[in-house]
């Protein structure tokens, strides 16, 4: 196996938020065997002498869509499933590109896609994924405008959400899901922006069939992520069970509490909604939905801040659709106002494994983990430009222990 020896390098150890100078880091194969503060003896390695730049993690985006090549979703679920994964592949190259050695996909990407990156069909980030979003009729994955009857619900077609009503239903659906691999099951609890018939504020699935997609997901121990704003519907998905509340923009402090109680995770998406505002109807999103963008956009923060003050876990989640994937490192000074760097630095590595349970594999410089990381200018935990400006600052990526891309 090839080996790769990173010398004199400043490695950043997530978890006590700290830089550690003058490391040397050896990776066989796809592998991390040794982190040292001597120089690694080995021959015929591959060396790189990182003079201080820093080495860390591969980032983690949890809520990301990469099959979302538009801001229509309407025109997503009509387009062939060819150029969807045509385009979803230029979508995950980039973001490798951009430092993201791992996504979670959390509604569109199945295990066609995650197949496809881990044969080397595909150039991407490691894929999470969670097949189509559990959504009832109306709900924020029916992307049916309201004169419309019929929905495709076949698996090749590439929507993001799958419609299912009542107990019954709901469970068939998660164990189609669960059958075809899924990492998490997705379930849309509160109404969204891209969808054409649903408020923000509406609640969708009962609580009976929360707690039955809940109910598939543990058996088959995996857990339930589920698209909410509204402190109601925070609270009451929370309370049935779901682990990972997406977005939350609307949280209260009792909410944010609840989230702290259970152990869950909260993934803010603040990049999104920035994004949306400055140049969603130009990037496909219907100009009679852009109206609902307000509904989210300043109360974003606000949620932000009070789950720091809470300490609840906070993943790194960016949400981006169609020409908007580009902004996927806005997520992180977004943040910074109310977040401080190392934070944001745990958001987008060690906590992010920990919310898709691959904390032994990835998120850390650790030896036995596995070999995703990057070089960067700068230390991002001190000033998080380092991570926020990749095309100045992102030097070298690897991927499973393949360098992907270099700048050294």
């Amino acid at each position: 196996m090839t080996i790769t020896i990173f010398e004199n390098a400043s490695v950043i150890d997530v978890e006590a938020g700290k830089l550690l100078a003058d490391r040397h880091v050896a990776v066989e194969g796809a592998t991390i065997k040794e982190v040292s503060e001597r120089p690694v003896a080995a021959t015929e390695a591959r060396r790189i002498d990182l003079k201080g730049r820093t080495l860390m993690p591969g980032l983690i985006d949890a809520h990301v869509h990469v099959t979302a090549f538009s801001a229509n979703f309407t025109e997503l679920q009509r387009s062939s499933p060819f150029y969807v994964a045509a385009a979803a592949a230029r979508i995950m190259g980039e973001m490798l590109d951009r430092g993201f050695t791992t996504v979670r996909d959390v509604g569109g990407a199945e295990f066609g896609l995650a197949r496809a990156v881990e044969e080397g069909l595909i150039r991407g980030p490691r894929l999470i994924y969670g097949g189509k979003a559990l959504s009832p009729t109306g709900g924020h994955g029916d992307t049916r405008l309201a004169g419309v009857d019929r929905h495709d619900d076949s698996y090749n077609q590439p929507g993001l959400g799958a419609i299912v009503d009542g107990v019954p239903e709901v469970r068939r659906r998660a164990r189609e899901e669960v059958r075809r691999g899924a990492h998490h099951l997705k379930i849309m609890g509160n109404g969204g922006i891209s969808s054409p018939t649903d408020r923000i504020s509406s609640d969708q699935f009962s609580e009976e069939e929360i707690a039955a997609v809940v109910e598939e997901a543990e058996m088959a121990n995996l857990y339930v992520a589920v698209h909410a704003y509204t402190a109601r519907s925070i609270k009451r998905s929370v309370r049935l069970g779901v682990r990972s509340v997406e977005h939350g923009n609307l949280a209260d402090e009792e909410a944010i509490a609840l989230i702290k109680e259970r152990n869950a995770f909260l993934v803010p998406t603040l990049a999104t909604y920035r994004a949306l505002k400055d140049e969603g109807v130009e990037a496909g999103l219907p100009k009679e939905l852009a109206a609902k963008i307000d509904d989210v956009l300043d109360a974003g923060i606000n949620a932000v801040e009070m789950a720091q003050r809470a300490g609840v876990q906070m993943a790194y989640g960016t949400d981006l659709l169609g020409a908007m994937h580009r902004r996927q490192t806005s997520e992180f000074v977004l943040r910074s106002d109310v977040v401080p760097a190392p934070d944001l630095v745990r958001a987008a590595t060690v906590n992010g494994a920990r919310l898709l349970r691959l904390e032994n594999e990835i998120g850390q410089v650790k030896s036995g983990l596995r070999a995703d990381l990057i070089v960067v200018e700068g230390n991002p935990l001190e000033d998080i430009q380092a991570l926020a400006r990749p095309e100045a600052n992102l030097k070298l990526v690897m991927a499973k222990g393949a360098i992907t891309s270099s700048a050294l």
